[in-house]
């Protein structure tokens, strides 16, 4: 196949360096007979001809013929090939020089022409490929297109990329349909010394062979995508990096939230028990009462903390799966506030509840939901501040709102409060773990929660979870279940 393409740009060449003088001739002779003048410049355009259309050797062939012929048709005597006037003789010569030098100079001309295009477009595909290594795109979408692209400017039939980078390895094949296969070359993909491939590229059968400006853009083709699987790999070795570092700092603050958490309640029993242990000590009934409760109290934060260890463990392993039955929402806060009275004695805790249909949810883990939204509450509310609480019928679900009067959370940080052990400006007032066990629990259920602005200044933390299909409003239960609720929230005050 490259050999009759090869041939078939030779017989171009000739025909047409044969042709051109032929047909000069032809019009010398109509229309210029016995005007050597005239047909010179007729020869002159056959010449001009035959080097743009069979480049500098057709040029220069057509000169020679084109001199013989107006030597044998238009010069004295005629129809010979000898010269008897001296002046005719360097009249001939002077044809052949400048017919030469015109026809190279128009050959070299439409070469630079068509090698200037050549490289505009070798210039845009370059550019277009290093667009794409830093676009940032998924690499197998990027040597997708590197292939296709590759498919036109080079009339290839197929184009593949086999690569590996790190533990990925990419087979990308790229095709024309219908177009039979030519010639093969195949290039490393290799950048620094180091090989991640090769790029095979097959010419579609019927063009020229592969040129050397062809190679070379295939192998700036190839370097760029070489530069992509590299800095696949580097960006790959970032990630893990940051992916450690990020492990790493997890472990930090867990072990520093853990830390504190477990030696501050430690530290109170601690202090109650040695007291109550002092022999020379004398404690009244209140006093070891007091004592007493404190060790209660800090038994069940202890409690508490190791519960959430726990469900973030369960969580993270997708095993926190809710054991739901109806349950009324109302009925489920009115243990939590009598549970956390004395958590909440400093605050003043006020409720809203409207009539709210059962839902089907965990009544543990619901109760932990509230035990968690209310501690923080708690925490970060001022001394003699507002706790807000409002459950409400919303849509098809019912809608739960913990609302404070503490300093508030920016609304870039809102959904950051929920990663585990993630404390922002208010680091060291807990383990971080309150809000990611919530969410993880509504979650679970099918729910979701936010964060919004509260009207007194604070937090507003709004929980839905869906209600059962067809209830409305009043299916909850009688009124007395509400009123207790708002009871215990009283007496929590």
């Amino acid at each position: 196949m490259l050999g009759n393409l090869q041939r078939s740009s030779k017989v171009r060449s000739v025909g047409t360096a044969l042709l051109a003088p032929a047909i000069a001739t032809g019009l010398g002779l109509v229309l210029q007979p016995g005007r050597e003048l005239g047909a010179i410049s007729i020869y002159l355009l056959g010449v001009v001809i035959a080097a743009a259309v069979g480049g500098l050797w057709s040029g220069l062939v057509a000169s020679v013929l084109s001199l013989l012929c107006i030597n044998y048709f238009f010069t004295e005597p005629l129809h010979t090939l000898r010269v008897t006037d001296s002046e005719d003789a360097v009249a001939l010569v002077a044809f052949l020089v400048v017919a030469a030098i015109v026809g190279s100079l128009v050959a070299r001309a439409l070469e630079e022409r068509a090698r200037a295009a050549q490289g505009e477009r070798e210039s845009r595909l370059l550019s277009y490929l290093a667009t794409k290594v830093l676009s940032g795109e998924r690499l197998e979408r990027v040597l997708e297109d590197f292939a296709g692209s590759l498919l036109g400017p080079l009339h290839l039939a197929r184009c593949e990329i086999r690569a590996r980078t790190g533990s990925r390895t990419y087979e990308i094949v790229q095709t024309r349909e219908h177009t039979p296969s030519g010639e093969e070359r195949r290039l490393p993909l290799d950048v620094g010394g180091e090989v991640f491939g090769t790029l095979v590229v097959v010419r579609a059968e019927g063009q020229p062979p592969i040129r050397r400006e062809d190679l070379r853009l295939l192998e700036a083709a190839a370097r760029q995508i070489a530069i992509a699987l590299e800095r696949a790999g580097l960006d790959a070795q970032v990630n893990l990096a940051r992916l450690d570092a990020e492990t790493n700092q997890a472990r930090a603050a867990l072990f520093s939230a853990v830390t504190h958490d477990l030696r501050t309640p430690l530290a109170s029993i601690k202090a109650a028990v040695t007291s109550l242990l002092q022999d020379d000590a004398a404690h009244d009934d209140a006093q070891r009462r007091d004592l007493l409760q404190t060790v209660l109290e800090e038994t069940d934060r202890l409690n508490r903390l190791l519960g959430n260890l726990l469900d973030l463990a369960r969580f993270e392993a997708g095993a926190l799966t809710p054991s739901k039955q109806p349950v009324a929402i109302d009925e489920i806060l009115e243990s939590v506030l009598h549970r956390l009275q004395p958590r909440l004695s400093g605050f003043r805790v006020r409720t809203l509840i409207r009539d709210t249909p059962e839902i089907s949810a965990d009544p543990v883990q619901l109760d932990q939901v509230f035990t968690n939204l209310l501690e923080n509450a708690a925490r970060f509310s001022p001394p003699g501040g507002e706790i807000a609480i409002a459950i409400t019928p919303w849509k098809h679900a019912v809608q739960v709102r913990i609302s404070d009067q503490g300093t508030g959370i920016a609304p870039g940080e809102r959904e950051r409060v929920f990663e585990a052990f993630y404390q922002g400006d208010a680091g060291g007032h807990g383990s971080g773990l309150g809000l990611t066990i919530a969410r993880a629990i509504v979650l679970a259920h099918g729910g979701r929660i936010r964060i919004e602005g509260a009207p007194t200044g604070g937090v507003s933390v709004v929980f839905e979870l869906p209600a059962p299909e067809g209830s409305t409003p009043g299916d909850g239960g009688p009124e007395r279940s509400v009123e207790a609720a708002r009871g215990a929230a009283e007496r929590g005050a």
